[in-house]
């Protein structure tokens, strides 16, 4: 598994995601619903070395900044992973930016490239495995409210082999 550093939503937009889940988990649809928290991924790498954390400190105390997350997406054709898009605000890319600056000799053996800025797509993850018969329906439940405002609120990295995550600040 892969080793990510994450932003975290704060308690309000965080349940309102969590109702999204509940909805299309309700919906019994053939898919999965992501596992542990709502969250946008900023830095992706095989191993991401533990000694970043203290250098992302500088990027924690930034938080909170406002955010939108805004249309549903699909990544994929069959199988398909839904998200929802993270509208990219200037702060947003700079904290983006900042995070792969601190990084980046961390990331072993280097950053997974969609995760780079300028390649990388913020986003939410609601469920995985959409078969293609399954698109229409899901996206009309996953598109509402077709406007969530919130904040970004904690960092953490995440240990996908140990499935353990690490708070920063």
């Amino acid at each position: 598994m892969v080793h990510s550093v994450e932003l975290l939503f704060d308690a309000d937009t965080e349940a309102r995601l969590r109702q999204v889940w509940d909805e299309l988990d309700a919906a019994d649809l053939p898919s999965r619903l992501p596992a542990g928290r709502p969250h946008v991924t900023v830095a992706v790498a095989e191993r991401i070395a533990p000694d970043v954390d203290e250098l992302l400190l500088s990027v924690a105390r930034k938080l909170p900044v406002s955010c939108s997350v805004g249309a549903p997406v699909f990544f994929g054709q069959s199988n398909a992973v839904l998200a929802r898009l993270i509208v990219p605000t200037a702060e947003l890319l700079a904290l983006h930016a900042d995070v792969h600056r601190i990084c980046g000799p961390f990331l072993l053996p280097g950053p997974l490239p969609r995760s780079l800025p300028g390649q990388w797509t913020a986003h939410v993850t609601l469920a995985r495995r959409i078969e293609r018969a399954q698109l229409g329906p899901v996206l009309r439940l996953a598109g509402q409210p077709p406007d969530i405002h919130g904040r970004l609120a904690a960092l953490r990295r995440w240990d996908g082999t140990a499935r353990v995550e690490y708070p920063i600040g």
